[in-house]
């Protein structure tokens, strides 16, 4: 483990050095000032760093600065005099991890350090984790109509405006949806995703808007809905077109006067929360037959966002399946696979009626049954498989 000091103190430096050298094995780097441990913490690749408040050249807090100002993520640990500790709690809000009193015990020092290199990695990982989810629902193409498409995000994104998403099954409205989300002000709230056509007619409003305890004969315990499970986030109501009639009712309501009322109960429970829908159903056929609210659809619609199908954007086939080669290769542990020119060629001439989500299964099969290159012979044995 290696651990830098930064102290003007010399009997202070040299103490901490030689125990947690001695003791717990640990490469041990000393700065007798703030700006040589700045240039030190920068240049090397420390876990952990213990810095005192008060020193010539630049102090505990300028440290903290100007290492934050250089995107540095170790951890800093302040060194305080027992008359210090405003100071200290002060450095804790500006981005310290904690603060010892001086001269501090070694057994608290190496509980410090492990605590706070535990959260480092953490958050490296929960990172790491957030950035493969962000490549899992990225918008890949660059064809006119998704760049207008991200244009219009792009615009909407920063306000709390309602959105209806429409397109045919396979096109990608979810990544639509989570792209306004990601982009919004709401970015750290909750995304709840909520099927509309996969929940029975009967549960729908259990779903939504949560029930009580003894509300129906399965409500063994109080349930939040989605919509208080969403608060501060997005809400994305999928296949909003085929939900029933009672639910438009009732959603209708939240996103008139932003409450709802849990089955079961007649208490009013205030909601913040931006709803994006998506269809594959014509809506104004919907109202025309009876099926949908006219009064709803008004409210979602503020802005529509429609999602072309892939076979019209044929353009972006290369740079999709470039995407997936990429995706499936990184899942299965396999190495990715080139594609020859005639073979690209031959999947922009099949007839997409899944739209991405064929796209990306048949880039799969091809990667697990093909050889290192894939062929226009490929494509044609292994693209459109007979049922």
């Amino acid at each position: 483990m290696k651990i830098l000091i930064i102290d003007d103190a010399e009997p202070i430096r040299m103490i901490l050095k030689e125990d947690l050298e001695t003791l717990e094995g640990c490469e041990v780097a000393t700065a007798a000032n703030g700006r040589e441990g700045v240039d030190l913490a920068l240049a090397g690749d420390f876990d952990a760093i213990f810095c005192d408040i008060k020193m010539p050249v630049l102090d505990g807090h300028g440290v903290l600065e100007e290492l934050a100002a250089a995107g540095c993520e170790t951890p800093v640990i302040m060194l305080t005099g027992h008359g210090d500790i405003e100071d200290a709690v002060s450095c804790i809000k500006k981005g310290a991890y904690d603060y010892l009193n001086k001269p501090p015990d070694i057994s608290r020092m190496m509980i410090s350090i492990r605590n706070a290199t535990e959260k480092t990695s953490l958050v490296k990982e929960t990172r790491t984790l957030k950035k493969k989810v962000r490549s899992k629902y990225e918008i890949v193409g660059s064809s006119p109509a998704i760049s207008h498409i991200k244009e219009i995000i792009d615009r909407v994104a920063p306000t709390d405006a309602r959105v209806l998403i429409t397109g045919s099954n396979g096109t990608g409205k979810e990544l639509v949806a989570r792209r306004l989300h990601d982009k919004s002000a709401r970015a750290a709230g909750p995304f709840i995703e909520v099927n509309c056509a996969a929940i029975p007619g009967e549960l729908i409003e259990s779903e939504l808007f949560g029930h009580e305890k003894g509300s129906f004969t399965s409500a063994v315990k109080q349930h939040k809905g989605k919509f208080e499970q969403a608060e501060g986030g997005t809400l994305f109501l999928d296949e909003i077109g085929d939900m029933s009639l009672a639910a438009q009712a009732k959603v209708l309501r939240v996103l008139q006067e932003n409450k709802l009322t849990r089955v079961g109960s007649d208490k009013d429970i205030n909601v913040n929360v931006r709803v994006v829908a998506a269809t594959n159903k014509n809506l104004t056929h919907e109202i025309a037959a009876g099926n949908f609210r006219e009064d709803l659809y008004h409210r979602l619609s503020v802005i529509v966002i429609h999602v072309p199908s892939l076979a019209e954007r044929k353009e972006d086939i290369p740079e999709l399946v470039n995407h997936f080669i990429a995706q499936v290769s990184e899942e299965m542990g396999i190495a990715p696979k080139a594609v020859a020119p005639e073979a690209m060629a031959a999947l922009q001439e099949l007839p997409w009626t899944g739209n991405i989500r064929e796209l990306r299964n048949v880039t799969e099969r091809l990667m697990i049954l093909c050889g290192n290159t894939v062929t226009k012979e490929d494509v044609i044995a292994y693209a459109t498989p007979s049922i």
